[in-house]
C-alpha cells in the first residue's frame, strides 16, 4: 500500500529515488476493519494518514446520542483531526471504516522533517491545506443556504463514487437533513 501512496505523490510532482526512499521509511500501514476505529474523541491525533483502500467517515456524537457526520474519507483522500493535530488538543473527532480499508500513517513528526527536505512535498501540503480550508468554507455555505436537494447534489459532486458504499442515515447526517427528506430529495432528483 505504500506503492500506492508514492504513486498518489508522484502523480501530483516527481520523485527522486532517494525522496521516495525517504517517505517509504516513514510510512506505516495499517488495516482497519469495518466499523473499527481509526481515531476515538478524546485521543491525541499527531498522524497524517492517507486512505490506500477502502472509506472512513468522520464524526462527532452530539448529547442525544445523535451522530454528525463531518466528512468521508474515500481512496487517495486524506484523513485525521486537523484541530487535534495542530492544537495538540484531544480529538473531537471520532474516524472509523465503513469497510475493510487501510491506511499509510505517518508521524507528525516524520511528517515534518520530510516536508523539509523535499520542498515538492511541503508546497502540495500547503495546497492540500488551502483547498480543504475552501472545501470546508464551501461545505458550511451549502448547509445554510442550501435546499435537501441542492445539498445532494453537492453531495454527489463531492463523493461521486461513494454513493452505493455510504448507508443513506450517513449521507443525511452529513447533509444535515433526516433520512426522509434525503429518500424525498433523491426522489425528486430522479423525477426530473
Amino acid at each position: 500500500m505504500v506503492a500506492n501512496f508514492l504513486k498518489y505523490l508522484e502523480d501530483k510532482f516527481p520523485l527522486t529515488d532517494a525522496e521516495r526512499e525517504l517517505i517509504a521509511e516513514a510510512c506505516v500501514v495499517k488495516k482497519i476493519r469495518k466499523r473499527q476505529y481509526l481515531l476515538q474523541e478524546g485521543d491525541l491525533w499527531q498522524k497524517n494518514a492517507f486512505v490506500s483502500k477502502g472509506i472512513f467517515r468522520s464524526y462527532r456524537v452530539d448529547d442525544k446520542g445523535h451522530e454528525h457526520v463531518f466528512q468521508f474519507c474515500p481512496e487517495n483522500w486524506w484523513t485525521g483531526d486537523p484541530g487535534s493535530y495542530f492544537s495538540e488538543k484531544p480529538a473531537k473527532l471520532n474516524i472509523d471504516a465503513l469497510e475493510d480499508s487501510e491506511v499509510v500513517l505517518i508521524a507528525k513528526e516524520d511528517y515534518q522533517r520530510i516536508l523539509k527536505i523535499i520542498p515538492a512535498l511541503a508546497d502540495f501540503a500547503k495546497t492540500l491545506l488551502e483547498r480543504s480550508f475552501v472545501a470546508s468554507q464551501d461545505r458550511i455555505h451549502c448547509l445554510i443556504s442550501s435546499t435537501a436537494e441542492e445539498k445532494y447534489q453537492e453531495f454527489i459532486k463531492t463523493y461521486p463514487n461513494i454513493i452505493n458504499r455510504v448507508p443513506q442515515h450517513m449521507i443525511a447526517s452529513y447533509l444535515g437533513i433526516s433520512a426522509e427528506t434525503l429518500s424525498r430529495a433523491r426522489n425528486m432528483m430522479v423525477k426530473k
